[in-house]
């Protein structure tokens, strides 16, 4: 059923301010500072302001159905005609956002364009743009730059512009600051510059854009009420901190947590192996303890855009205050050793049957970094999959949510997804269970198949012809 918009702005709930920095101003009533702030809050409380959103991908994309079904007029920029075209058409090229939605918020004025002359049309300006690893696993912010220098010329008084892109604690203040003062702006007065890095969790069904808490740090006080006021018009709660800097950080603490952690029972499951213990019958037991103790789970390396990078935008500021981040830097080298370490559980296992990896069959079984999405963004699999080939072997996959292999800047395959049939099953020399979609039928595929390598603990009981790695 589709309710128009008064109908869905009086079911929103008041937005909740979670104060926890100190010395925080008070938060509510929240007075405007000065009359050009007085004027945005008050068209982005009565939902007449114009929300653009920079960078239309897995962030920019559900935030822009966000803030389209909370009642305001959205405009979606991005460089790709390509997704501007499907948006137009009321196409969506993401699997978890349908095109019902995509056609939901088009009726209700959505555009999407690839002219940013028209970021002047918008009063709030939220980026949401990649923030890759160079070739030397520095920070690479040429999106964000490149983005910044391409808005700035557009700007006007009484913007808003919020950076939603992972980066390094001070890239809000150092870089983005200078170039808005640069163009005669005054910072806090006559537009206000805040960070929120973005939450998104493609995928998971128990957490959407609207219910996952947002962190807002503001350049000034009124950059922050600025901000504040932006985020609880789409979300239910708003997380205030002290500074750009804190949030900036707090992102990177979010994402290395589970970087360090996932590293930590990396390096447990190469112990249990050697000692011939279940890796998963350990982490499922001291999941019992109702207290003290957090369940990570192994695999075949690090996926998505934040976990694999985040660390190095750390460690790489870090430097820069003669500090060397020892804990996380393992971490990463054992994350990153994890591909090597399943590339050898393949070849032990295929020399157990008399055969090297070069000339073998070998089918991936899921080729996005994570169960259930189509997202490919750093997924250890292709990695695995270039790794295989450089050693001969003859590479096919099957994921349900990749039919056609997809046009990445760095790796590139002529494969379609083969059918999961019991002729192409059994007709591999060994199967590598590297992403754990729900779709598979995991009976099937362990019945007809020779031998599989699997990642991801998905056979618990133990099987003959299947390898834990």
């Amino acid at each position: 059923m589709t309710i128009d918009a008064m109908q869905f702005n009086a079911r929103l709930p008041q937005p909740h301010l979670e104060k926890i920095s100190p010395g925080l101003p008070p938060l509510s009533p929240m007075a405007p500072d000065n009359e050009t702030l007085s004027r945005l809050v008050q068209k982005i409380e009565n939902r007449t302001a114009v929300i653009g959103i920079v960078g239309l991908g897995y962030v920019g994309l559900p935030l822009l159905l966000r803030y389209a079904y909370g009642g305001f007029k959205v405009v979606g920029f991005d460089i790709d005609d390509d997704k501007v075209g499907k948006l137009n058409q009321g196409e969506s090229y993401i699997e978890h956002i349908s095109t019902r939605s995509i056609r939901e918020v088009s009726e209700r004025g959505m555009e999407a364009t690839s002219d940013f002359s028209r970021i002047a049309e918008a009063d709030a300006l939220i980026v949401c743009v990649p923030t890759p690893l160079n070739a030397y696993r520095e920070p690479d912010l040429s999106y964000i730059l490149g983005t910044t220098e391409a808005l700035i010329p557009y700007m006007r008084i009484g913007q808003v512009l919020s950076l939603e892109s992972t980066t390094y604690p001070g890239t809000t203040e150092e870089e983005l600051r200078p170039r808005l003062e640069g163009k005669g702006f005054q910072v806090g007065e006559d537009v206000f510059l805040v960070f929120s890095p973005e939450r998104e969790d493609p995928g998971n069904p128990d957490f959407k854009t609207r219910s996952i808490p947002k962190i807002v740090g503001g350049s000034t006080r009124s950059c922050q009420k600025a901000g504040l006021a932006l985020y609880g018009a789409a979300v239910d709660t708003v997380v205030p901190v002290s500074s750009t800097r804190a949030a900036e950080l707090t992102k990177l603490l979010e994402n290395i947590h589970r970087a360090v952690n996932i590293g930590l029972v990396n390096e447990m499951k190469i112990i249990a192996d050697r000692m011939g213990i279940d890796i998963y019958e350990v982490i499922h037991a001291a999941a019992t303890k109702p207290f003290g103790f957090t369940p990570y789970f192994p695999g075949p390396g690090l996926g998505g855009h934040c976990i694999p990078i985040d660390p190095f935008y750390l460690t790489w500021k870090a430097r820069q205050y003669g500090l060397h981040t020892r804990f996380i830097e393992l971490a990463g080298e054992i994350n990153n050793d994890m591909p090597a370490w399943v590339i050898n559980k393949i070849s032990d296992a295929l020399n157990d049957r008399g055969m090297s990896i070069k000339g073998s069959r070998i089918l991936i079984l899921g080729i996005t970094y994570k169960k259930n999405v189509d997202d490919m963004r750093e997924s250890p699999s292709v990695r695995l999959m270039e790794m295989l080939r450089e050693k001969g072997a003859i590479i096919s996959y099957s994921d349900p949510h990749v039919p056609v292999f997809p046009k990445m800047r760095e790796h590139h395959f002529d494969l379609n997804s083969a059918p999961l049939t019991r002729e192409t099953i059994a007709s591999q020399d060994l199967l590598l269970l590297a992403t754990n979609h729900t779709a598979f039928d995991y009976d099937f595929i362990q019945k007809h198949a020779k031998v599989i390598v699997d990642t991801r603990g998905v056979y618990l009981e133990h099987q003959a012809n299947v390898i834990k790695s």
